[in-house]
Order: structure tokens, then C-alpha cells, then sequence
């Protein structure tokens, strides 16, 4: 198992930290600061996802007028693990 932290840039969270086993397989994610709600809820539904499924999904969502998100970031990070 191997452990990204990537460091968010233009959202409210500051960082996310995501575990990823041999497999590809997002085991658990946190983001620290931004939307506590929203935040926990993409950390649950992307457990037990494949990173590639993840961006795939995610990869482009914008929060309002923002160039991204959240859920872009995360896809961001785990397109450079």
C-alpha cells in the first residue's frame, strides 16, 4: 500500500491524503478543510474505486465559477501517483 498527500490548489480543502494498494485501489482518502459534508461523502464513495475510475468521473468538475474542485483535485492527484 502506498500513501499520496497532495497539496489542493484553488478549492477551500488545503490537502488530500489517499491510500492506494497494489491493485490500483483507492482505500481510503481524507481531505483536510473544505465543505466537512461534502468532503467525507467523495472520501466514501470513492473507497474501493480504481484510480483510473475515479478521474474518469471526476476529472473536470468545477465548484461554481472556480476552474475546479474538490473532486477535480482528487482526480488530479491520483493522475500523478
Amino acid at each position: 500500500m502506498r500513501q499520496l498527500v497532495y497539496n489542493t490548489f484553488g478549492t477551500c480543502s488545503r490537502q488530500i491524503i489517499i491510500d492506494i494498494d497494489e491493485n490500483d485501489v483507492v482505500q481510503n482518502c481524507v481531505f483536510i478543510g473544505g465543505c466537512a459534508g461534502n468532503t467525507a461523502g467523495i472520501s466514501q464513495l470513492v473507497r474501493g474505486m480504481k484510480a483510473d475510475a475515479i478521474i474518469e468521473r471526476l476529472k473536470g468538475v468545477r465548484c461554481g465559477m472556480k476552474p475546479t474542485s474538490c473532486p477535480d483535485q482528487l482526480a488530479t492527484a491520483l493522475e500523478q501517483r
